[in-house]
């Protein structure tokens, strides 16, 4: 007996307006799943707050790069990228966020979005790639380097006044 078998869509592409609500969403949840604890409470607060759905839709409007993944037509994660903000550093590209809802973690997915987002720094022409991590963030750094990426770089970031470091990944 053959039984009916039902196919989930996985696909990353280029954020549209209607996705603001979504990605602000996802933002919501994985920065507080993933800086709980690390940045400290009113900083991260305020972080969170700060990046709604309007913000984003801002964001997408002046046409800031942001990728989505999508499962079943559900944005579970989203990544932003573009020019290395780092001028000492060769590389010419740079994924400044990539964050998945922490329920959809750990199962390959983060990978998918990364690779999709390399992708295209490399269709605009920009070679190599580097991302920043904050030092306390073990499951991202491990992510990062089973990727692949070589720490090239420390620097830090201050929030609410408390001095965090963090280290530079790259790929050429």
């Amino acid at each position: 007996m053959l039984t009916a078998m039902s196919t989930v869509t996985i696909g990353t592409r280029r954020a549209g307006l209607q996705d603001a609500p979504a990605i602000a969403a996802v933002h919501d949840a994985s920065w507080s799943n993933a800086y709980g604890g690390m940045v400290p409470h009113a900083a991260l607060t305020k972080m969170v707050r700060r990046r709604g759905e309007k913000w984003w839709a801002d964001a997408i409007r002046r046409a800031t790069i942001v990728l989505v993944l999508e499962i079943a037509g559900k944005v579970v994660g989203y990544a932003t990228l573009g020019r290395n903000r780092v001028r000492t550093l060769p590389h010419e590209g740079e994924v400044y966020e990539l964050y998945l809802l922490p329920e959809y973690q750990g199962v390959g997915l983060g990978t998918r979005l990364f690779l999709a987002a390399r992708g295209e720094l490399q269709r605009r022409g920009m070679s190599g790639a580097v991302v920043w991590v904050l030092a306390e963030n073990a499951r991202a750094i491990s992510f990062y380097r089973n990727a692949g990426g070589k720490p090239v770089a420390e620097g830090s970031e201050s929030f609410d006044g408390e001095r965090l470091v963090k280290y530079a990944f790259a790929w050429d």
